[in-house]
Protein backbone atom coordinates (compact mmCIF):
# COMPACT_ATOMS: atom_id res chain seq x y z
CA UNK A 1 0.00 0.00 0.00
CA UNK A 2 1.45 3.66 -0.98
CA UNK A 3 4.30 1.87 -1.69
CA UNK A 4 4.89 0.75 1.79
CA UNK A 5 5.01 -2.69 3.19
CA UNK A 6 2.43 -2.02 5.85
CA UNK A 7 0.60 -5.42 6.83
CA UNK A 8 -3.43 -5.77 6.89
CA UNK A 9 -3.17 -6.06 10.33
CA UNK A 10 -1.85 -2.46 10.99
CA UNK A 11 -3.77 -1.30 8.72
CA UNK A 12 -7.24 -2.58 10.47
CA UNK A 13 -5.85 -0.93 13.56
CA UNK A 14 -5.07 1.77 12.31
CA UNK A 15 -8.97 2.29 11.12
CA UNK A 16 -10.08 1.48 14.30
CA UNK A 17 -7.70 3.98 15.87
CA UNK A 18 -8.66 6.94 13.46
CA UNK A 19 -12.92 6.22 13.89
CA UNK A 20 -11.67 6.51 18.03
CA UNK A 21 -9.54 9.59 17.39
CA UNK A 22 -12.34 11.10 15.54
CA UNK A 23 -15.05 10.52 17.93
CA UNK A 24 -12.71 12.03 20.78
CA UNK A 25 -11.73 14.75 18.77
CA UNK A 26 -15.23 15.46 18.00
CA UNK A 27 -15.68 15.88 22.00
CA UNK A 28 -12.87 16.89 23.56
CA UNK A 29 -10.29 17.89 20.66
CA UNK A 30 -7.02 16.16 20.68
CA UNK A 31 -8.00 13.49 18.44
CA UNK A 32 -4.07 13.60 16.86
CA UNK A 33 -3.21 12.49 20.59
CA UNK A 34 -4.33 8.98 19.86
CA UNK A 35 -4.23 8.90 15.27
CA UNK A 36 -0.67 10.31 15.34
CA UNK A 37 1.33 8.11 17.44
CA UNK A 38 -0.42 5.25 15.90
CA UNK A 39 1.02 6.21 12.77
CA UNK A 40 4.27 6.94 14.34
CA UNK A 41 3.71 3.48 15.79
CA UNK A 42 2.52 1.46 12.75
CA UNK A 43 4.26 2.48 9.86
CA UNK A 44 7.88 1.49 9.03
CA UNK A 45 10.95 3.91 10.28
CA UNK A 46 11.73 4.43 7.13
CA UNK A 47 8.25 6.39 6.53
CA UNK A 48 9.38 9.98 6.08
CA UNK A 49 7.94 12.25 8.80
CA UNK A 50 6.24 14.62 6.11
CA UNK A 51 4.81 11.55 5.12
CA UNK A 52 3.27 10.15 8.77
CA UNK A 53 1.75 14.33 9.23
CA UNK A 54 0.59 14.42 5.77
CA UNK A 55 -1.52 10.85 6.06
CA UNK A 56 -2.41 12.25 9.39
CA UNK A 57 -3.96 15.65 8.06
CA UNK A 58 -5.64 13.34 5.08
CA UNK A 59 -7.31 11.56 7.73
CA UNK A 60 -8.45 13.58 10.29
CA UNK A 61 -10.27 16.35 8.05
CA UNK A 62 -12.80 13.86 7.31
CA UNK A 63 -14.41 13.75 10.95
CA UNK A 64 -13.40 17.25 11.51
CA UNK A 65 -15.43 18.19 9.12
CA UNK A 66 -18.49 16.48 9.90
CA UNK A 67 -17.93 17.63 13.47
CA UNK A 68 -17.80 21.18 12.55
CA UNK A 69 -20.81 20.94 10.67
CA UNK A 70 -23.07 19.32 13.48
CA UNK A 71 -21.20 22.58 15.80
CA UNK A 72 -22.17 24.97 13.45
CA UNK A 73 -25.83 23.84 13.20
CA UNK A 74 -26.20 22.85 16.81
CA UNK A 75 -24.12 25.37 18.33
CA UNK A 76 -23.90 28.39 16.09
CA UNK A 77 -20.53 29.91 16.91
CA UNK A 78 -20.17 33.96 17.07
CA UNK A 79 -19.15 33.73 13.52
CA UNK A 80 -17.64 37.62 14.12
CA UNK A 81 -15.36 35.73 16.69
CA UNK A 82 -14.65 32.55 14.26
CA UNK A 83 -13.66 34.92 11.06
CA UNK A 84 -10.07 36.22 12.95
CA UNK A 85 -9.15 32.75 14.07
CA UNK A 86 -9.81 31.04 10.72
CA UNK A 87 -7.88 33.28 9.00
CA UNK A 88 -4.54 33.22 11.38
CA UNK A 89 -5.23 29.45 11.63
CA UNK A 90 -4.84 29.07 7.67
CA UNK A 91 -2.14 30.98 7.88
CA UNK A 92 -0.25 29.71 10.83
CA UNK A 93 -0.97 26.10 9.55
CA UNK A 94 0.32 26.78 6.05
CA UNK A 95 3.48 27.83 7.46
CA UNK A 96 4.09 25.04 10.28
CA UNK A 97 3.71 22.78 7.28
CA UNK A 98 6.21 23.95 5.36
CA UNK A 99 8.76 23.68 8.61
CA UNK A 100 7.41 20.61 9.10
CA UNK A 101 9.33 18.79 6.18
CA UNK A 102 12.52 19.27 7.46
CA UNK A 103 11.42 17.62 10.91
CA UNK A 104 13.87 14.71 11.42
CA UNK A 105 11.68 11.68 12.96
CA UNK A 106 14.01 10.85 15.85
CA UNK A 107 13.29 14.75 16.91
CA UNK A 108 10.05 14.38 16.32
CA UNK A 109 8.45 11.23 18.40
CA UNK A 110 9.91 13.30 21.77
CA UNK A 111 7.96 16.07 20.94
CA UNK A 112 4.46 14.22 20.47
CA UNK A 113 5.39 12.91 23.70
CA UNK A 114 5.85 15.94 25.13
CA UNK A 115 2.55 17.34 24.16
CA UNK A 116 0.77 14.42 25.47
CA UNK A 117 2.10 14.77 28.79
CA UNK A 118 1.42 18.66 28.60
CA UNK A 119 -2.59 18.38 27.42
CA UNK A 120 -2.80 15.57 29.78
CA UNK A 121 -1.73 17.28 32.49
CA UNK A 122 -3.43 20.42 31.87
CA UNK A 123 -7.15 18.63 31.57
CA UNK A 124 -6.95 16.82 34.18
CA UNK A 125 -5.91 20.02 36.65
CA UNK A 126 -8.70 22.09 35.07
CA UNK A 127 -11.98 19.94 35.68
CA UNK A 128 -14.04 23.12 35.52
CA UNK A 129 -12.26 24.50 32.03
CA UNK A 130 -15.37 26.31 29.96
CA UNK A 131 -18.10 25.93 32.59
CA UNK A 132 -19.75 29.08 31.72
CA UNK A 133 -18.96 31.44 28.99
CA UNK A 134 -17.51 35.12 30.76
CA UNK A 135 -16.29 36.83 28.12
CA UNK A 136 -12.97 38.68 29.04
CA UNK A 137 -12.27 41.13 26.42
CA UNK A 138 -14.30 43.31 23.84
CA UNK A 139 -14.17 44.91 20.57
CA UNK A 140 -10.34 45.12 18.76
CA UNK A 141 -8.23 43.13 21.67
CA UNK A 142 -10.87 40.24 21.44
CA UNK A 143 -10.07 40.23 17.56
CA UNK A 144 -6.22 40.79 17.70
CA UNK A 145 -5.98 37.85 20.60
CA UNK A 146 -8.52 35.34 18.22
CA UNK A 147 -6.16 36.20 15.63
CA UNK A 148 -3.08 35.80 17.46
CA UNK A 149 -4.69 32.41 19.04
CA UNK A 150 -5.23 31.08 15.19
CA UNK A 151 -1.61 32.22 14.30
CA UNK A 152 0.38 29.99 17.22
CA UNK A 153 -2.18 27.11 17.22
CA UNK A 154 -2.60 27.16 13.30
CA UNK A 155 1.60 26.96 13.18
CA UNK A 156 1.41 24.33 16.23
CA UNK A 157 -0.70 22.45 14.15
CA UNK A 158 1.13 22.24 10.34
CA UNK A 159 4.47 21.54 12.24
CA UNK A 160 3.21 18.87 14.69
CA UNK A 161 -0.74 18.57 15.10
CA UNK A 162 -1.50 16.23 18.16
CA UNK A 163 -4.06 17.74 20.38
CA UNK A 164 -4.26 21.29 18.23
CA UNK A 165 -8.14 20.78 19.38
CA UNK A 166 -7.49 20.92 22.53
CA UNK A 167 -4.93 23.66 22.55
CA UNK A 168 -7.44 25.64 20.37
CA UNK A 169 -10.14 24.98 23.13
CA UNK A 170 -7.78 25.73 26.30
CA UNK A 171 -6.63 29.23 24.81
CA UNK A 172 -10.41 29.96 23.69
CA UNK A 173 -11.54 29.43 27.11
CA UNK A 174 -8.41 30.62 29.06
CA UNK A 175 -7.95 33.91 27.01
CA UNK A 176 -11.67 34.80 25.75
CA UNK A 177 -13.71 33.26 28.26
CA UNK A 178 -15.55 31.30 26.01
CA UNK A 179 -17.50 28.49 27.36
CA UNK A 180 -16.65 24.92 26.26
CA UNK A 181 -19.04 24.00 23.74
CA UNK A 182 -18.89 27.66 22.12
CA UNK A 183 -14.86 26.97 22.12
CA UNK A 184 -15.21 23.47 20.86
CA UNK A 185 -17.13 24.74 17.99
CA UNK A 186 -15.11 27.48 17.10
CA UNK A 187 -12.27 25.12 17.56
CA UNK A 188 -13.27 22.80 15.10
CA UNK A 189 -14.36 25.13 12.37
CA UNK A 190 -10.45 26.82 12.75
CA UNK A 191 -9.06 22.83 13.02
CA UNK A 192 -10.88 21.95 9.94
CA UNK A 193 -8.73 25.33 7.94
CA UNK A 194 -5.98 24.29 9.00
CA UNK A 195 -6.44 20.79 8.41
CA UNK A 196 -6.93 21.85 4.92
CA UNK A 197 -4.14 24.47 4.49
CA UNK A 198 -1.36 21.49 5.93
CA UNK A 199 -2.97 19.16 3.27
CA UNK A 200 -2.10 21.50 0.22
CA UNK A 201 1.29 21.81 1.58
CA UNK A 202 1.90 18.59 2.10
CA UNK A 203 0.30 17.28 -1.15
CA UNK A 204 2.15 19.64 -3.22
CA UNK A 205 5.43 17.94 -2.41
CA UNK A 206 4.06 14.11 -2.22
CA UNK A 207 4.02 13.69 1.13
CA UNK A 208 0.76 12.20 1.68
CA UNK A 209 0.15 8.03 1.42
CA UNK A 210 -3.40 8.25 -0.06
CA UNK A 211 -4.80 4.74 0.47
CA UNK A 212 -3.96 4.47 4.15
CA UNK A 213 -4.88 8.82 4.41
CA UNK A 214 -8.42 8.06 2.80
CA UNK A 215 -9.56 4.68 4.70
CA UNK A 216 -8.43 6.10 7.97
CA UNK A 217 -10.14 8.96 7.31
CA UNK A 218 -14.01 7.13 6.27
CA UNK A 219 -13.30 5.72 9.78
CA UNK A 220 -12.70 8.77 11.27
CA UNK A 221 -15.98 10.89 9.83
CA UNK A 222 -17.76 8.00 11.00
CA UNK A 223 -15.78 8.71 14.67
CA UNK A 224 -16.58 12.82 14.15
CA UNK A 225 -20.12 12.16 13.80
CA UNK A 226 -21.21 10.25 16.90
CA UNK A 227 -18.81 11.80 18.62
CA UNK A 228 -20.11 15.56 17.78
CA UNK A 229 -23.61 13.97 18.72
CA UNK A 230 -22.33 12.82 22.26
CA UNK A 231 -20.83 15.96 22.95
CA UNK A 232 -23.70 18.51 22.34
CA UNK A 233 -26.25 15.27 23.94
CA UNK A 234 -24.16 14.57 27.21
CA UNK A 235 -21.67 16.79 27.87
CA UNK A 236 -17.80 16.22 28.60
CA UNK A 237 -17.40 14.00 31.97
CA UNK A 238 -17.34 10.73 30.84
CA UNK A 239 -15.62 11.26 27.72
CA UNK A 240 -12.75 13.39 29.46
CA UNK A 241 -12.24 10.49 32.10
CA UNK A 242 -11.72 8.33 28.81
CA UNK A 243 -9.65 10.84 27.18
CA UNK A 244 -7.19 11.31 30.18
CA UNK A 245 -6.73 7.17 30.31
CA UNK A 246 -5.94 7.04 26.51
CA UNK A 247 -3.40 9.63 26.36
CA UNK A 248 -1.59 8.02 29.88
CA UNK A 249 -1.44 4.94 27.63
CA UNK A 250 -0.14 6.58 24.61
CA UNK A 251 2.31 8.35 26.23
CA UNK A 252 3.70 5.78 28.36
CA UNK A 253 3.86 3.58 24.91
CA UNK A 254 5.77 6.68 23.35
CA UNK A 255 8.18 6.96 26.19
CA UNK A 256 8.79 3.22 26.43
CA UNK A 257 9.59 3.89 22.46
CA UNK A 258 11.67 7.02 23.00
CA UNK A 259 13.83 5.11 25.54
CA UNK A 260 14.42 1.89 23.73
CA UNK A 261 15.84 4.41 20.48
CA UNK A 262 18.33 6.20 22.94
CA UNK A 263 19.31 3.24 24.27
Amino acid sequence: MDALQISTATVVILVVVAFAAGWVDAVVGGGGLLQLPALLIGLPDSTPTASILGTNKVSSVWGTATSSLLYAIKVRPGWRSVLPLVAGSSIGSALGAQVARFLPREVFTPIVLLALIVVGIYTWRRPELGLVTERKHAGRKHYLITLAIGLAVGAYDGILGPGTGSFFVILLVGLLGWGFLEASAQAKIANLVTNLSAIAVFAAHGSVLWQLGLMMGAANLVGGFLGARTAISKGNGFVRKVFLVVIAGLAVRLAYDTVRTLL
